[in-house]
């Protein structure tokens, strides 16, 4: 496994996200994800499988201190009378009393960037977290929070896949210190079947999905891959035995299209920075 290190964090490169994932099917892959060596999790409060993940770590006895986890907290609870309260139930459910990392899950249209990250900042103090960052904020967003928290924010988890342009958003990120994590990596199921990514892996007796996977975190991102599917978790996890040549990396970000990105939730999302 590779690591990427910021601001006092190890956080393992690549990591197992259960997003859409019923609480029947975190249990029966998370045990295959452990054995494949994952120790990187990545779930939220509005996935509502925090609790199917806590009892499938806690079963397979894996060291707290040997597992990265990381949650999210949901827009709903942006209010300094259920912010507290959500993460405390969110420790309960992944029984922990403390997470690596938590991710204010998107920066939404109706409280403010800076109340957001005082509440944040509230529970980081309080020891309910390691770590802090910030999902789905633009270059202003991200920014101010950097300038207003008074604990380092050390990651923006983004969309980010082949097909998405985020280059002046990463510009941002890599000149702030801090660092970019990739969800929908596989762009909904677009990047396993891409004929491009496909011909490459060839090369290096690949699939596309992990040559996807590979791209992003040869690039010094934190990737977040998925499976439902227990067989496929040791696939996932097998990116850290070859790497992509100057003219592979060249070839995959021209994949990119003008209608890339798939995620943004009105009322949610920002003002995205083209």
């Amino acid at each position: 496994m590779q690591f990427v290190k910021t601001h006092g964090a190890t956080i393992p490169a690549l990591g197992f996200g259960v997003f859409r994932m019923s609480d029947a099917e975190v249990e029966r892959v998370i045990p295959a994800a452990l054995e494949a060596g994952f120790r990187h999790f990545d779930t939220a409060q509005i996935y509502q499988n925090e609790a199917a993940l806590g009892k499938a770590l806690q079963t397979a006895g894996v060291a707290r201190d040997d597992l990265f986890l990381t949650t999210k907290v949901w827009v709903d609870n942006y209010d300094i009378s259920r912010f507290a309260a959500s993460v405390d139930e969110s420790l309960d459910k992944l029984k922990t009393d403390q997470v690596d990392l938590l991710l204010l899950h998107w920066p939404a249209d109706q409280v403010p960037v800076a109340a957001q990250v005082d509440m944040l900042n509230a529970v980081k103090e309080a020891g309910k977290t390691k770590f802090i960052g910030v999902s789905n904020y633009n270059i202003a967003q991200m920014q101010e929070a950097m300038t207003r928290s008074a604990a380092p924010i050390i990651t923006n988890q983004v969309e980010l896949h082949p097909y998405i342009s985020q280059n002046k958003l990463l510009a941002a990120i890599n000149d702030s210190d801090i660092v970019a994590s990739a969800y929908y990596s596989m762009a909904d199921g677009a990047v396993p079947q891409d004929q491009l990514l496909q011909q490459i892996g060839v090369k290096y007796d690949k699939s596309a999905a992990q040559v996807g996977l590979r791209w992003l975190v040869q690039q010094g991102y934190i990737a977040l891959s998925k499976t439902a599917n227990p067989a496929r978790v040791a696939e996932n996890i097998a990116i850290f035995d070859f790497a992509l040549d100057a003219s592979d990396m060249t070839a995959i970000a021209g994949l990119v299209r003008p209608n890339g990105r798939l995620v943004s939730p009105e009322g949610l999302a920002p003002i995205w920075d083209v």
